[in-house]
């Protein structure tokens, strides 16, 4: 946070506000398995989801706990430890994200 500036060519950007989040059945997820960067261990990973951070962690939230794993969720992408791809696809199909491959 910048109070104050004695840089004349300063120019104070306001915070960009959070995308709205698409209904369940605009959004376009993709679910796929990677195994790069994380030491040997298996993660799912569901990318393309468009909205605010809030709605993000609810459903990395309710993935990880229908699959009884581990995650987390930032920056429009959700990781799910371990190779439970089959299930986050039925899972997310059953929440209403119709376009989920």
């Amino acid at each position: 946070m910048i109070v104050f500036s004695t840089n004349p060519d300063f120019h104070f950007d306001e915070p960009q506000a959070e995308p709205e989040t698409l209904a369940p059945e605009r959004q376009k997820l993709r679910v796929s398995i990677e195994r790069k960067g994380r030491g040997g261990k298996t993660a799912t990973l569901v990318r393309g989801f468009v909205g605010s951070d809030d709605d993000l962690q609810a459903l990395a939230k309710q993935l990880k706990t229908r699959c009884g794993t581990g995650g987390s969720a930032k920056e429009g992408e959700i990781i799910i430890q371990g190779e439970v791809k089959d299930k986050v696809v039925a899972l997310l199909l059953s929440l209403g994200y119709s376009n989920s491959k």
